[in-house]
């Protein structure tokens, strides 16, 4: 739980942080309407709206609070040109307290929180019931800084900003006077009141809840490709394992007996001896007859009498399904025979084409 916490608190932190600076980015561009307001003391209020080039831009206007809140409200041209405008509320001399302080050099860098520590002792307010800012500090002798304190009641600032908020101010500072003959201002509050980008939505929550809803979408295809992905290999196993086995019924078994394997691969590389006699019934010839024949492995053979033996040769050569043809005897005739008695040997191809 407090990694969680840990982590929300940062991603607000960093959501907040970049709101800023892009909500910065667009007040210079954008080149928002600066409203000026003065609070004469007497909770009467002077609106000043000037063009670029410092020429009136309305007819100044008037407005006084009553219970903290507007007794009219603005007229119309003013109320659309104070909308996303930046307004600066300068408070009367009356309601900021100045005070004239002075600290070591080395302690320059620490002025916000050591003045912050120290305001109660400095103002007449306690620190959650005051809004304070100071001058730029100068430098004083004996190593020392001098600046100028400026701090007032929140129960002023409260009813200025809820102002300004109601008639549609983008950011409200509020400003006094240093009481310098320069008439230079403190700044005591600033706020964002309303997004330059956005209307009245909050940037920060916008970019946080954009970075969760990525977050989450990452994490679902994530999850979905993990899937897809055991699903898609699980599915490639079971291709791999049908074809093994497919592959593993096509040969011989590993525990077949030898006896078995030889007789399967004979009769795979063997010719039948019928089709052996089918081939010699094709090319022998009328008048010739075969009374012996012998097919061992891929030699064939045959005894018998026809009339002319030689041509036997030829006509067996001739045949694509011997070769090597040759008498392995003599060829002989007998007189109460009626041709020669021939002993052909040849060779039997191991594939068979068509019979011409």
């Amino acid at each position: 739980m407090k990694l969680l916490t840990n982590i929300e608190q940062g991603l607000a932190a960093w959501t907040a942080t970049v709101a800023h600076a892009i909500e910065l980015t667009a007040d210079r561009l954008l080149q928002r309407r600066q409203v000026s307001v003065r609070h004469d003391g007497t909770d009467a209020l002077t609106f000043h709206l000037e063009k670029s080039d410092g020429k009136p831009a309305l007819p100044d206007t008037r407005l006084r609070l009553v219970g903290g809140a507007a007794e009219r409200p603005l007229p119309a041209e003013w109320l659309r040109a104070v909308q996303g405008c930046t307004m600066e509320i300068h408070l009367a001399p009356a309601q900021v307290l100045l005070r004239q302080l002075d600290f070591p050099k080395q302690a320059e860098a620490f002025l916000d929180g050591m003045i912050g520590t120290q305001i109660d002792r400095l103002t007449p307010w306690s620190a959650d019931q005051t809004f304070f800012g100071f001058s730029p500090p100068q430098s004083a002798a004996n190593d020392r800084i001098a600046l100028t304190l400026a701090a007032t009641p929140r129960a002023i600032v409260g009813p200025l900003v809820q102002l300004a908020d109601s008639v549609g101010a983008a950011t409200v500072s509020i400003q006094a006077e240093d009481g310098s003959a320069a008439g230079t201002s403190i700044q005591l509050f600033r706020a964002g009141l309303r997004s330059a980008i956005a209307g009245g939505r909050d940037v920060a929550k916008m970019l946080k809840f954009a970075l969760l809803g990525l977050a989450a979408a990452t994490a679902v295809v994530t999850v979905a490709t993990m899937v897809l992905g055991s699903v898609t290999d699980a599915q490639l196993q079971d291709l791999q394992s049908s074809i093994a086995r497919q592959r593993a019924a096509l040969r011989p078994s590993a525990a077949a007996s030898a006896p078995d394997t030889l007789l399967a691969k004979r009769k795979q590389t063997t010719p039948a001896t019928v089709i052996v006699l089918e081939g010699l019934s094709k090319i022998l010839p009328d008048g010739t007859y075969v009374t012996d024949m012998q097919v061992e492995g891929d030699r064939l053979q045959i005894s018998g009498l026809t009339q002319d033996a030689p041509a036997l040769i030829r006509l067996i050569e001739q045949s694509p399904q011997f070769s090597r043809a040759t008498f392995f005897a003599p060829t002989t005739r007998a007189a109460n025979e009626p041709g020669e008695r021939f002993h052909i040997e040849a060779h039997i191809n191991t594939w068979f084409g068509e019979g011409t």
